[in-house]
């Protein structure tokens, strides 16, 4: 891997955006000026926010400076979530090598090149089929006039 230098990602949730700024480092969490574990004092949160690098095993190997708005603890965990896997296929993508005109017209791969490459190519895929990727499109319904709740209607009475 090369050095990074910064990375920035944005991921959403519900009502709730999360900015990311990834850079190589020890594998801390900052988010708002907090430790990962004071700023959500829910496990589960903690465990959803550093899901994607448990996937890849790449922890330690950065430090992420989140800023996140809006929506709850699970809002906001979720949109840290979407934020850190957009942050990592960026990185993904700035390290892989670009195949050159004449590599990609051959249409034969000698198998050559993929062993240097072969780990960052996997990160996209991975986090894919994990369902990190796909930004999570539920939010709540809103409330429609003359009824309680967005679908919720007055009771009614026949008689």
């Amino acid at each position: 891997m090369t050095q990074v230098h910064s990375i920035h990602a944005i991921g959403r949730r519900k009502t709730s955006v999360a900015r990311v700024f990834l850079k190589d480092g020890s594998g801390s969490i900052i988010v708002n000026g907090l430790p990962l574990d004071t700023f959500f004092s829910r496990e589960t949160a903690t465990m959803i926010v550093r899901q994607p690098l448990k996937l890849l095993n790449v922890a330690s190997q950065f430090d992420f400076n989140v800023t996140v708005k809006g929506g709850g603890i699970s809002g906001q965990a979720g949109a840290i979530r979407h934020a850190i896997t957009r942050a990592l296929m960026k990185l993904e993508r700035a390290n892989t090598p670009e195949k050159s005109a004449d590599e990609s017209e051959e249409g034969g791969d000698t198998g050559t090149g993929d062993s240097e490459k072969g780990v960052q190519l996997d990160w996209h895929k991975a986090l894919r089929q994990a369902g990190f990727v796909t930004r999570d499109s539920r939010m709540v319904e809103r409330k429609k006039v003359g009824r309680r709740k967005a679908r919720r209607s007055p009771q009614w009475a026949k008689r």
